[in-house]
């Protein structure tokens, strides 16, 4: 998977994904019985039907609720599958967070293909073989950070799975084993942070170097990296990918915005309501490496936001102002005013004193109403409370109902962090 496209000119890139895409399209004409109607009814019925971007731009979307459907109606893994059943080698599914959690199956080359887009993640990051990298997960049955593991291995790293520890555990591990890089949530990042002070771990002069996320947002977020990165004493890298689609962005070591891998897949992004195409929008990913179990002109429901400058890295791929801002479906409306959970994070984030938060919107005479739960530390929890009232409603134009609660009541998060509620969905 040589990057050597990635410095050459865009003509040259969209070349070669065309080229990749006519090369995957064979087989799942002939053996994907979903692609096969899907492409068809669009009239696709040949790879050398789809030969500019005019052509691909013919591929209907595909959405996740369609591949639900489809494994619903054909347990247990749908009918998209190029070839049969038993040359799967891998399966694990979605979190299942925005509804009937899809199962992911990957042959033993598309495993592969999958762990290369990951030691890309790397790369950006300037990880190299002598590093000790440390996997703060639980390696349960979501794909979470399984791909990064081997993409690990495909590096030629040094692998330390932190899989049914405790979070002093992990802690101890990553001293005992002078773990240089740490891959987690960034929920879970400052979470542990937390447990090491209280622990008296000194992580700021310990031997993590870099810190590489993926799972939400967080780590595109301003406040929530320099609160990562005081806290570790290491520098912080955004990734981003998707259970159904593979580890699609990376940060190179500017760490401004967020790249598209796009000799691996092509991405665009549209406006979500007229599918057209858009500076800020959702992001629309098909994959190049991925045959068994493919994903076209995908609808991932992430919202970002496209930087058409130039990276100091050399690099032309596709940049992202942020990574992930969010989801599309994620902004919560309030009072008329259209907020995304990830804005509030970076206000919260931005108050050292505050170690966990939590956002419930209700409704109350027809009107919503926004609270938002502080753990805060020091001695003057009632005037840090009043500050980040004040600086929502400066930022974001809303008024919120801020409050302290004692510290160590609000749930922590090993994966994606739940942190915004909204009850006026379950409302009578």
């Amino acid at each position: 998977m040589s990057s050597d496209i990635e410095t050459q000119d865009r003509k040259a890139l969209l070349e070669l994904q065309l080229k990749r895409l006519q090369s995957m399209l064979g087989p799942i004409l002939q053996n994907n019985a979903f692609y096969k109607q899907k492409l068809n009814d669009a009239g696709i019925t040949r790879p050398e039907d789809i030969r500019t971007v005019a052509d691909y731009q013919r591929l209907p979307f595909t959405s996740k609720t369609e591949l639900s459907t489809d494994q619903i109606a054909h347990p247990p893994y749908g009918t998209n599958l190029t070839g049969s059943q038993d040359q799967f080698v891998r399966v694990h599914q979605t979190s299942g967070t925005t509804g009937q959690p899809l199962r992911c199956m990957d042959t033993d080359e598309s495993w592969t293909w999958f762990a290369q887009c990951w030691k890309r993640v790397y790369q950006g990051a300037g990880v190299i073989a002598a590093d000790r990298i440390f996997f703060a997960f639980s390696f349960g049955p979501f794909i979470g950070f399984w791909t990064a593991l081997e993409g690990a291995r495909l590096l030629g790293a040094l692998s330390l799975s932190g899989g049914s520890m405790t979070s002093i555990q992990r802690l101890q591990a990553i001293v005992d084993h002078q773990a240089t890089v740490l891959v987690c949530t960034p929920t879970y990042a400052l979470y542990l942070a937390e447990i090491a002070e209280a622990e008296g771990i000194d992580l700021v002069n310990g031997s993590i170097q870099t810190t590489i996320h993926a799972g939400e947002p967080g780590a595109g977020l301003p406040a929530t990296r320099q609160r990562i990165e005081q806290a570790w004493g290491a520098k912080c890298y955004d990734h981003a990918g998707a259970s159904e689609v593979g580890a699609w962005g990376f940060e190179c070591l500017e760490r401004n915005g967020m790249h598209v891998n796009e000799s691996e897949f092509i991405a665009e992004v549209i406006d979500p309501e007229t599918g057209g195409l858009a500076e800020e929008g959702e992001l629309v990913v098909t994959n190049l490496g991925r045959v068994g179990m493919p994903v076209i002109r995908y609808r991932t429901g992430d919202r970002v936001r496209l930087n058409k400058e130039a990276c100091a890295c050399g690099s032309c791929y596709l940049r992202l102002d942020g990574g992930v801002v969010g989801r599309v479906d994620d902004a919560i409306i309030i009072r008329g005013v259209n907020v995304y959970p990830s804005s509030i994070e970076n206000v919260v984030r931005g108050f050292a004193e505050v170690t966990e938060f939590a956002v419930d919107v209700y409704r109350r005479n027809e009107m919503a109403d926004m609270e938002i739960r502080l753990e805060i530390q020091g001695d003057s929890p009632n005037v840090v409370a009043d500050a980040v009232g004040q600086k929502i409603r400066h930022m974001l134009g809303i008024r919120a109902r801020v409050q302290t609660v004692p510290n160590d009541t609000l749930p922590r998060f090993e994966l994606k962090a739940k942190r915004f509620i909204d009850h006026r969905n379950t409302d009578s």
